[in-house]
């Protein structure tokens, strides 16, 4: 059986160090990084079951590093701190971690939390759940239900706007969308004056899907009108 893998994003050495032996003890496979951007990057770039976030980080913060992980996956987060105030458990709850732990705190009890928190997720998504709603065409996937976007197999990771604006298109191949059109439909505002954050976003999601961004088989550009998937 493969072991989960753990994340740990925390700047002192020697909890993280404490943390992974107590949880490489209950046979999970543990990564640490020791501060934010190591961390962000770690957890976007790879497959982790759940993350264990310290707060007070430097560079980005934890706030910062969950706020970003959670445009993209659903995994468990639990965050730690030294921190007492119920300000920052709030504010951390608020951005869609899991729990919250305050320093000190038993490595034992930590485990504990991990594996309830990995058994709830699991719960969540595994058996009696209807299956995804997915579109593929070709060799991308957009899994709706999940958030996901797959080419040939492979994830690529999806800003919230980013996902939206390609299931947009997918949704309604063949339709050629001027970039007003688009800029109200995925941004829920008159397009007045920042239409070229469409173009930015068709850019970042051809730079992903496309084999050659120079002669798009997805997202094809419609000169002086807009855009069209393509099927």
């Amino acid at each position: 059986m493969t072991k989960k893998k753990i994340l740990i994003v925390e700047d002192e050495t020697s909890i993280a160090d404490l943390e992974k032996d107590y949880l490489e003890l209950s046979d999970f496979d543990v990564t640490i990084c020791n501060n934010g951007e190591d961390g962000l990057k770690a957890a976007l770039d790879q497959d982790f079951a759940l993350v264990i976030l310290d707060l007070m980080l430097p560079g980005i913060d934890g706030f910062e590093v969950c706020k970003k992980i959670r445009e993209t996956k659903n995994i468990p987060i639990l965050m730690v701190s030294a921190r007492k105030d119920d300000i920052d458990k709030i504010r951390g709850l608020g951005l869609r971690a899991d729990d919250y732990m305050t320093k000190p705190f038993s490595p034992s009890e930590l485990v504990a939390r991990v594996k309830a928190h990995l058994a709830r997720y699991e719960r969540l998504v595994g058996a009696g759940q209807p299956e995804n709603d997915v579109i593929e065409i070709r060799g991308l996937k957009i899994d709706k239900t999940a958030r996901r976007v797959f080419i040939d197999g492979a994830e690529k990771q999806f800003t919230t706007k980013e996902f939206d604006l390609l299931t947009f298109l997918a949704e309604h191949p063949n339709h050629v969308y001027s970039k007003e059109e688009l800029f109200r439909e995925i941004w829920d505002m008159d397009s007045i004056g920042d239409i070229a954050t469409v173009t930015v976003h068709i850019k970042k999601i051809r730079e992903k899907i496309e084999y050659d961004t120079s002669k798009p088989q997805y997202i094809e550009t419609i000169w002086g009108v807009g855009y069209r998937f393509k099927i």
